[in-house]
């Protein structure tokens, strides 16, 4: 019970918060005639979710260049990489596309959004061009335009950047280096300062959508987290077992289910994928992988292999769409699906990336709306944690099947079972 509550204590009391804020926003409505506010109800709550964001959005911009360019300025070395590690990536990055692709073609089936929504704060804008969104994605004219909220992208390129020119001045070495990754330790005590105001800034929050939006708001959310709970589950026991059969051969996936329960349990147990590495080490020891792959695809993969979270960030973007009241296209859903990825794989590894890539998610499509979007988008990110965490994590065992696939050989597993006999 000691740590079930030291693991889910904020969950718990951030649900806490959303639901009183249903219920305060149920049973006090803002009631209006025409244009005109005859009694504002649970709207009066509006500023304790107000603060909340924008303390979040002062902070995140500073966490976002310090903690990406201290990461990559703290590199052991930038040649690291080799066979392994490219063949650690790419897998990394198609497996979270798979993931995505499947999370898209489930929200266009079920739509997660049933309720009609007139939201006030400003539209959502035309899409742009070709041209013009790789400048504005990943470039900007001026320097002061960089520290923004609303230019997440390009700080991140710049932050990127950075990090490497430090790379080539010294390094981890460089005053510049040890400066960075103090900030960053002190940007992340900040926000763990500012989370436990998150319950009281979600309970305002929440009052004030239903109170605003109606007890809709409260179906869509369920039927959301039913949907996301069950593709977890129907994901990790029909692409796992294909991903293990490639990587492989026959019989891989009999092996992998073998050993699959007990990394599955701790990630969701723990809602976390660091917390999961220990025992993916064992059972990737007990599979008989190498301890070479093993070494270099476990931890990597417990801060960059994300599909549960590429799943996530296509939700988040199909349930703000339902929202907002537009459709979520082809167009649209291509760029999502690159956004995922890339939050996934790119952003996860550094402090505070689920947030950030949240923040992405948000200022590419929702930016005009984004004090309303933001705060919609954690909340549903903190409460698909659980499966999320467990695809994650689950996930990085099963992935070293297809590196050992390409670095040991094909019939890796088959040379290991004969030992084994």
């Amino acid at each position: 019970m000691k740590n079930f509550l030291k693991n889910y204590s904020f969950i718990i009391m951030m649900l806490t918060g959303i639901v009183a804020g249903c219920i305060a926003g149920a049973c006090f409505p803002m009631v209006k005639e025409g244009e005109t506010v005859i009694e504002a109800g649970a709207t009066v709550l509006e500023p304790l979710g107000t603060v909340f964001i924008n303390l979040m959005f002062c902070i995140v911009v500073p966490m976002v260049f310090c903690s990406i360019s201290s990461a990559i300025a703290n590199m052991d070395s930038m040649k690291k990489a080799g066979k392994i590690m490219g063949v650690t990536m790419a897998t990394f990055c198609v497996t979270a596309g798979i993931a995505a692709l499947i999370m898209y073609v489930i929200c266009r089936i079920f739509p997660l959004v049933q309720g009609q929504y007139e939201v006030v704060e400003g539209e959502v804008g035309a899409g742009l061009g070709l041209a013009d969104m790789i400048i504005n994605f990943f470039t900007k004219p001026d320097f002061p335009e960089l520290w923004s909220r609303r230019a997440i992208l390009p700080l991140i390129v710049f932050a990127v950047l950075f990090g490497f020119g430090i790379q080539m001045n010294g390094g981890k070495e460089s005053l510049t280096a040890k400066l960075l990754e103090d900030l960053t330790g002190c940007i992340m005590k900040v926000v763990k300062i500012i989370t436990f105001y998150a319950p009281i800034g979600f309970f305002g929050f929440f009052a004030t959508l239903v109170a605003t939006y109606g007890p809709e708001l409260i179906g869509d959310y369920g039927r959301t987290l039913i949907i996301y709970y069950v593709l977890c589950f129907v994901y990790m026991f029909t692409f796992f077992p294909l991903y293990a059969r490639f990587g492989g051969g026959k019989g891989a996936e009999k092996v992998m289910f073998k050993h699959l329960f007990k990394p599955a349990a701790v990630s969701f147990g723990t809602c976390s994928s660091v917390a999961t590495i220990p025992t993916n080490m064992e059972a990737a020891e007990e599979t008989g992988i190498s301890k070479d792959i093993s070494d270099i695809v476990l931890p990597m993969g417990a801060t960059m292999h994300m599909d549960g979270s590429a799943m996530s960030a296509i939700v988040k973007v199909a349930f703000l769409f339902g929202i907002f009241g537009k459709d979520f296209g082809t167009w649209e859903a291509v760029l999502a699906i690159i956004v995922a990825v890339f939050s996934s794989v790119a952003m996860s590894g550094v402090p505070g990336g689920g947030g950030t890539g949240e923040l992405v998610l948000c200022t590419i499509f929702f930016p005009d709306q984004m004090a309303i979007a933001y705060p919609i988008a954690i909340a549903l990110g903190n409460l698909v944690d659980p499966p999320a965490t467990m695809v994650n994590a689950a996930g990085d065992y099963v992935v070293s099947y297809i590196v050992a696939r390409f670095v040991d050989g094909k019939d890796w597993l088959q040379k290991h079972l004969q030992k084994t006999r």
